[in-house]
């Protein structure tokens, strides 16, 4: 009798196991092992990638706010995360940020004070803390790129403040996907001339230099000081400009002929 056998789009031949599914599923006496294997995995991440979407799908426009979580209340930075997500909040979007302190804990403080949503999308780490406290709508999750992929997929921009590796992480996948073309493109803003003007130099002097990214590549983000600056870097991405508020017409809110029609 022939031993090969097809499950699913796997082909086992003579790799058939001696024990069925079924037998180490209903097993008592069964590892737990299973629960760390990289098939269960898939799984997991199956489940972080519906929790996310299903979470988040409502959400509307959108802002990704990143930072330094050591960038703590009571430096120059935090305020201004502060005013940038307030600002952000005027213009209708939500501030989406990491969920953790400083400046992350800034944007979504903000948020809050502006009454606009507030979400933090955290990561389980062994050195973190959980959500701060001015998170209304929160996401723990397990996989860095299933966070990310949140942060991408429901942004109509990204501010980036001072931080270190994570930050950069951030700033860089979005710049790659932009760049390539993998992302419809969107602001990318880095605030603080004096922390990122070495490096912004260092990618003019040096990749475009020696012609690793075109010089074009330099016009995927803009480099500023102020809350006001950023917001106007970022509107292009936003539903309105913050003056809207006070009844400014914009794209989506033509002005009309004084009748209450366009």
């Amino acid at each position: 009798m022939s031993r090969r056998r097809v499950t699913g789009p796997v082909v086992r031949g003579s790799q058939v196991p001696p024990w069925t599914a079924d037998q180490r599923l209903l097993d008592r006496d069964a590892s737990s092992d299973w629960a760390h294997s990289d098939p269960w995995r898939v799984l997991r991440i199956q489940s972080e990638f519906v929790e996310g979407f299903g979470t988040l799908a409502e959400l509307g426009p959108a802002v990704s706010l990143f930072g330094s979580a050591r960038l703590r209340e009571g430096t120059e930075e935090y305020a201004l995360a502060g005013d940038i997500a307030r600002g952000i909040v005027a213009s209708g979007c939500a501030v989406i940020t990491g969920g953790g302190p400083g400046i992350m804990e800034a944007g979504n403080r903000g948020a809050v004070d502006a009454d606009g949503v507030s979400v933090g999308l955290g990561i389980e780490l062994p050195f973190e803390a959980g959500l701060n406290d001015s998170v209304d709508l929160g996401i723990e999750f397990r996989y860095f790129f299933v966070r990310k992929t949140m942060f991408v997929k429901y942004a109509r921009g990204f501010v980036v403040l001072p931080g270190g590796f994570g930050t950069l992480d951030e700033l860089f996948e979005a710049l790659t996907l932009v760049q390539t073309g993998t992302i419809t493109r969107f602001p990318i803003v880095l605030v603080g001339t004096e922390f990122w003007g070495g490096l912004v130099d260092w990618m003019r002097t040096t990749l475009v230099g020696r012609g690793v990214i075109a010089p074009t590549d330099m016009d995927l983000f803009q480099l500023v000081d102020t809350a006001d600056e950023a917001l106007a870097a970022l509107a292009p991405g936003l539903p309105r400009a913050a003056g809207a508020a006070a009844g400014s017409p914009t794209e989506e809110d033509p002005p009309t002929d004084g009748t209450g029609t366009a």
